[in-house]
Parts: structure tokens; C-alpha cells; sequence
């Protein structure tokens, strides 16, 4: 078991009260998201959605999350082609949320928390690529998906 643990970079540990609230926070957020884009065409229908990307107007360009909403409302209803068209990395993320809820749910319920033990130049790699993920996603919908 030690060295399964030397190769997982996430621990599962007893939460401390501020676990919790953080936990709690993540969770609240993230399943405030999904019913919100599980809603979103009912709620653009009654003009009851968030405002329009500001970088959009003032640029006339979308932003790099331009097309996140819709995309998730798409996979919502199993359309995978339009929210890969209006997003590319929705449909990744759709997942990643709902799977990332269901963990924090299991350990707020278990009394558990995440705890992820990575080093320094872990963290550098795993924003660099999320970074390039991110703008990887936008030159695809600016450059090829014409959105």
C-alpha cells in the first residue's frame, strides 16, 4: 500500500472542519452549475440567463470560455457534436464536473476530503497544461470552428 501511495498524487484524509466548509463551497458551486445549465434553454427563453461575455462585445471575438454554457446545456441533452462545435473542451469538463461533484458529495458524506501531494514542478505542469488545453481549445473554435 505505501508504494501505491508514493505513485498517487491525491491522498484521501479525515476532513477538518474547514475541509468541510471548502468541500461544502466546491460542491454547492458546482451543482449550482449544472442545474443551471441543465435549465439554460428554458431560462434564455424567459430572458432569466447570466449576461453575455463582455470580451465578446468589446472585442467582437470570443473569450476562451465563449461557448461553455451552451455547451454544457447541449450535453445535458446528448448532443455531443454541439457542444464539441460550440466548445471543444465542454464535453471534458461536463464530465470532469459531474464526476468531480459526485466525489465531494461521497466524501462529505463519508467524512473524507482530497488531499492532492504534488511537487512544486507538478503544479507548474499541471497549469501549464491546462493552460494549453485552454487556448489549444480556443484557437479550434476561433480558427476552425468559425464560432
Amino acid at each position: 500500500m505505501a508504494a501505491y501511495s508514493r505513485v498517487v498524487p491525491i491522498a484521501i484524509t479525515r476532513a477538518v472542519p474547514s475541509d468541510r466548509t471548502r468541500d461544502l463551497g466546491l460542491l454547492f458551486g458546482l451543482l449550482a452549475w449544472l442545474v443551471y445549465t441543465r435549465f439554460f434553454f428554458t431560462l434564455r427563453a424567459g430572458h432569466l440567463v447570466l449576461p453575455p461575455c463582455p470580451f465578446f462585445y468589446l472585442t467582437g471575438h470570443p473569450c476562451p470560455f465563449c461557448g461553455g454554457t451552451r455547451s454544457f446545456a447541449y450535453m445535458w441533452q446528448g448532443d455531443l457534436s454541439d457542444a464539441v462545435r460550440l466548445y471543444p473542451l465542454g464535453p471534458a469538463l461536463f464530465v470532469g464536473t459531474v464526476l468531480g461533484a459526485g466525489g465531494l458529495a461521497a466524501g462529505l458524506l463519508s467524512g473524507r476530503t482530497f488531499v492532492p501531494r504534488l511537487s512544486s514542478m507538478q503544479w507548474r505542469l499541471l497549469w501549464v497544461g491546462a493552460v494549453s488545453a485552454l487556448l489549444l481549445s480556443w484557437a479550434l473554435k476561433v480558427f476552425v470552428l468559425g464560432n
